[in-house]
């Protein structure tokens, strides 16, 4: 059976990468909907994957400030390995997904090889980490290293297609 999504679906996709805290009842109310049917939409955004995982999303300037420490530093990293076929890419890929700083992970196209961004603790922290994965064990060749000083915006939610309601 095919799977497909309706404006009802798009409606509980815009609403809960807003808040997914939301309880059945408020985001049925909020799409217009009754809340089994609501309950029966989500379980099977689910199941097909489209909602892939709800999260809490951690201020890290909040948790600072609430734990004395500084804030996390993240940066953005550029790698270049000195094989570029796809076994040697999917080897690279899967050591980088062992660390937890790797928040997330892109294979790229026209440049590097590979966009990641990392979340560390301290620069001590990032030195551990960069050791223990830009190897030449890893095939890395090269690392452009860029640590952001302000985070203007950051938004986990994606554009949706617009379709008219039934």
């Amino acid at each position: 059976m095919k799977f497909s999504i309706d404006s009802t679906d798009l409606a509980i996709l815009a609403i809960v990468q807003d808040d997914a805290s939301l309880s059945n009842q408020a985001l049925a109310e909020r799409v217009g909907v009754s809340p089994a049917t609501c309950l029966r939409r989500v379980q099977r955004l689910r199941d097909a994957g489209v909602l892939e995982k709800e999260v809490a999303i951690v201020n890290p300037w909040a948790l600072a400030k609430a734990t004395g420490r500084p804030p996390a530093i993240t940066c953005i990293v550029e790698v270049s390995l000195d094989r570029q076929d796809s076994a040697a890419q999917q080897a690279f890929e899967t050591a980088a997904l062992q660390h937890p700083q790797v928040q997330q992970c892109w294979r790229v196209a026209a440049g590097p090889d590979f966009v990641l961004i990392i979340s560390c603790l301290d620069m001590p922290a990032w030195h551990t980490f960069s050791q223990a994965l830009f190897t030449r064990e890893n095939n890395v060749r090269n690392i452009k290293a860029y640590f952001a000083t302000h985070r203007a915006r950051w938004n986990s939610a994606i554009p949706l297609p617009h379709l008219k309601r039934p």
